[in-house]
């Protein structure tokens, strides 16, 4: 092999290993799919940031504590493509919404859909039929 195979050899694995942590990114094996979960909330923040927008939700809890919910969606270009803008949801706002929640137990989870209290719907086009989302392999 001359050193110009060697290069270009050296070149494509360089390439191709800075391709894997965006290949591993696109993974949804951290949320339960098969598993629907509702919550009952306010608004406390609606992060409109690449590579996913975030909701964070307070969610009531016994003896008038409420837990921080942190809820994952799809990307803010795909998300304005489904109808949503940066300002589709408002501190403070009341929702119920509906995800598939974290593996480990921790409060997070992957957005499926929510209920604003007028009556406005704001989905993900995820499937929500308790079967996993399918991600073509490369």
């Amino acid at each position: 092999m001359n050193n110009r195979m060697l290069a270009g050899a050296l070149a494509c694995g360089v390439v191709l290993a800075g391709a894997l942590p965006a290949l591993a990114h696109h993974s949804f094996a951290m949320f339960d799919q098969r598993k629907i979960m509702t919550l009952e909330g306010t608004v406390t923040e609606f992060q409109w940031t690449n590579p996913h927008a975030f909701i964070e939700i307070a969610v009531p809890a016994s003896g008038g504590r409420t837990q921080e919910w942190s809820i994952e969606l799809n990307s803010p270009n795909n998300l304005k493509r489904q109808g949503w803008s940066r300002t589709a949801l408002r501190n403070g706002e009341r929702v119920s919404l509906r995800m598939s929640p974290l593996r480990n137990g921790e409060h997070g989870g992957l957005f499926l859909d929510l209920k604003k209290a007028d009556g406005t719907v704001l989905d993900s086009g995820l499937p929500k039929n308790g079967q996993p989302v399918n991600v073509p392999q490369l």
